[in-house]
């Protein structure tokens, strides 16, 4: 099962890895780069996408997969 993908402050750039992961799975100059790099991975393998922000707290989620909790209505 894949894991989730963070796009994570990393150093003076931005990164992103994969949930668990030690390394990072690659690395960008802003964070709308590492965001649309990893997201495109996120959409490929059907999992969840966690933005964090510069402070490393969570700003956004993106369920790409099956979403336990699906918006109603």
């Amino acid at each position: 099962m894949a894991k989730d993908i963070h796009v994570v402050p990393h150093d003076d750039s931005w990164a992103w890895r994969r949930e668990g992961a030690n390394r990072v799975s690659g690395t960008a100059d802003t964070q709308a780069e590492a965001e649309r790099t990893a997201r495109r991975a996120a959409q490929r393998d059907g999992v969840e996408l966690i933005v964090h922000r510069p402070n490393g707290r969570i700003r956004d989620k993106d369920s790409h997969g099956r979403d336990p909790y699906p918006p109603k209505g």
